[in-house]
């Protein structure tokens, strides 16, 4: 059936998923085997012949000549990146002073350190790749971007991190000028939401606005992660959708092309605010392509989209692909959302008109089933709770955007009334901290159950099965959603 269908609407954009498909798949191979063999440029090459071959015939047969050029170049990419990431083993187990620039907000974590997240490393006056988690007793006032210097015992890595040093000694920190421009502007903009509002509504608007989740309160952050809220507070997809689905609507009436450049403007600056994250490299390159097809009157298939995102990404950073958790959830729940959530509403609801609440709650419950054999396997719980506390949140997050932002602009520009302007914003996360506190307190909203790897999988392919029984029943032309629509 899968293949009848593929072959009615075969043409280059399926052979250019299928090669998708093997370049993650050659990436993930690499970093099990740890073998150099394929960093040679000739298999780069050899990758791209055959993918040129793939998309030159456009053929049932042309599709396995796609997967296999894909599974070169990734196992191409992927052997640069191991072998340059293995110089880390030589400096395993000793005490090292190493520069890096702190790549994301510096955090606190339940021992009261500083936690950084460190890019553009140099130890010895010899740059390494990759990037290290480094903990600190120093209450050092650091930001992003700062570069600093630190000294103490570099460990293995986890996850995307290629080493670790806990406990490390700060003993230098430069701050470049004019810095992180983009930085500045939020931190400017905050100033003026802190006058409004109070805390922890303040913490809770911003992260909205800016996925500045690092101010928030403790109590809030872990009643978010028991509710499954956390994705609200984060830079990711559905804060940057709702910002260009606003403004691709708002300057549409005038011009299309103004549209794409106000949309377009909107999300790079909020990447820029924001910082390059996993799960905002995902949601910036899914918005920008989606925002492209819409220009030119097109719209990308979801499972053409989904491989070319997962593809561009783990060629810049292979890492990704060997341990990110946060980009995995990323895609997966982006995978629920474009694939899954409209089966579902096609399944139970036929060519009835979309419910606001109806759509959030299918969306979220899609985005929970792709999102939870990772849950399973990674950190061995789930909330239950969480299709009913983002019915409960979801619809005023917009509201709450808009009027953390007029807060914002009040406060500075209207400090003495600040409080009265940013009154609305007060009330409207009011009602949503409470909430999340209240939802995120009911003892049986986090339920542990483990899962192993194989045990995922098998998940999966149980989801699979569901998929394309959903789509026999409904045939559904999935190439009809869109992000920006």
């Amino acid at each position: 059936m899968l293949f009848i269908y593929l072959r009615r609407r075969l043409h280059s954009s399926w052979q250019i998923a299928a090669a998708c498909v093997g370049i993650f798949a050659g990436i993930v191979a690499v970093h099990n085997v740890e073998s150099s063999l394929f960093s040679y440029f000739s298999w780069l090459t050899l990758g791209i012949l055959l993918v040129a071959i793939a998309l030159w015939r456009a053929r049932v047969w042309a599709v396995s000549f796609a997967i296999i050029g894909g599974l070169v170049i990734g196992l191409w990419r992927g052997s640069i990146q191991a072998s340059e990431l293995s110089q880390y083993t030589q400096i395993y187990g000793a005490t090292v002073q190493m520069s890096g620039k702190v790549s994301e907000d510096p955090e606190t974590n339940k021992r009261g350190q500083l936690v950084l997240r460190l890019k553009d490393i140099t130890v010895r006056n010899h740059p390494l790749s990759g990037m290290v988690w480094v903990t600190t007793s120093n209450k050092a006032e650091l930001q992003r971007s700062d570069i600093v210097t630190v000294s103490g015992k570099l460990d293995k890595g986890f996850g995307t991190f290629a080493a670790t040093m806990y406990s490390a000694d700060i003993t230098k920190i430069h701050r470049e000028t004019p810095g992180d421009v983009a930085l500045s502007v939020r931190n400017w903009f905050a100033s003026g939401v802190v006058n409004a509002t109070s805390e922890p509504q303040t913490s809770l608007g911003l992260g909205y606005l800016v996925g500045q989740r690092r101010g928030l309160p403790e109590d809030l952050a872990t009643a978010l992660k028991v509710a499954g809220l956390t994705h609200i507070v984060v830079a990711s997809g559905y804060n940057l959708t709702i910002l260009v689905r606003l403004a691709r609507r708002l300057f549409e009436k005038i011009s299309k092309y103004l549209s794409f450049l106000v949309s377009g403007g909107m999300i790079m600056s909020f990447i820029a605010i924001t910082g390059m994250s996993p799960s905002m490299s995902r949601a910036g390159l899914v918005a920008g392509l989606s925002l492209l097809a819409w220009y030119y009157g097109r719209k990308f298939h979801p499972l053409v989209l989904l491989p070319f995102a997962v593809a561009i990404t783990v060629l810049i950073n292979p890492s990704y692909a060997w341990g990110d958790v946060g980009w995995q959830l990323s895609f997966a729940a982006f995978a629920g959302v474009m694939i899954l959530a409209p089966l579902m509403n096609a399944y139970f609801f036929g060519d009835k008109k979309e419910q606001p609440l109806g759509r959030i709650m299918i969306e979220t419950i899609a985005a929970q089933l792709y999102t939870l054999p990772i849950l399973l396997v990674t950190f061995g719980q789930y909330s239950v709770i969480a299709p009913i506390a983002n019915l409960l949140i979801l619809p005023l997050v917009p509201l709450a955007m808009l009027l953390t932002f007029i807060a914002g602009i009040g406060g500075l520009l209207v400090p003495a009334a600040a409080t009265i302007i940013g009154f609305p914003a007060e009330v409207v996360l009011g009602y949503m901290t409470q909430t999340i506190l209240f939802v995120g307190n009911i003892p049986w909203a986090l339920q542990e159950i483990s899962l192993s790897p194989f045990g995922g999988l098998l998940v999966y392919a149980g989801l699979l099965a569901i998929t394309i029984y959903l789509w026999h029943k409904t045939r559904l032309d999935l190439a009809k959603t869109s992000l920006v629509e």
